[in-house]
């Protein structure tokens, strides 16, 4: 027996937003989907700045650890046989 899960589907709101008319006028004769586009390139940019906020928190925590792989080595160096 196969049974289907159906992805809950996400409530949409409506945004207004200025576009370049040229770059307008090109996606209109792309036929692109215009929320599709937004809506991947807002997903991307909100990653990236996850990302890098990310970074920036635990950049010392980073730096330690590599400072201590430096001094030190990994805690299975002497385990490897490769």
């Amino acid at each position: 027996m196969s049974t289907r899960t159906i992805a809950p589907r996400r409530r949409k709101k409506a945004a207004n937003l200025s576009v370049d008319d040229r770059l307008l006028d090109q996606a209109k004769r792309l036929k692109l989907n215009l929320s599709q586009v937004f809506e991947a390139s807002l997903a991307e940019a909100i990653r990236q700045r996850q990302r890098d906020e990310w970074l920036k928190k635990n950049r010392a925590a980073i730096d330690a650890y590599n400072e201590h792989v430096e001094n030190d080595g990994v805690f299975s160096d002497g385990l490897r046989s490769f």
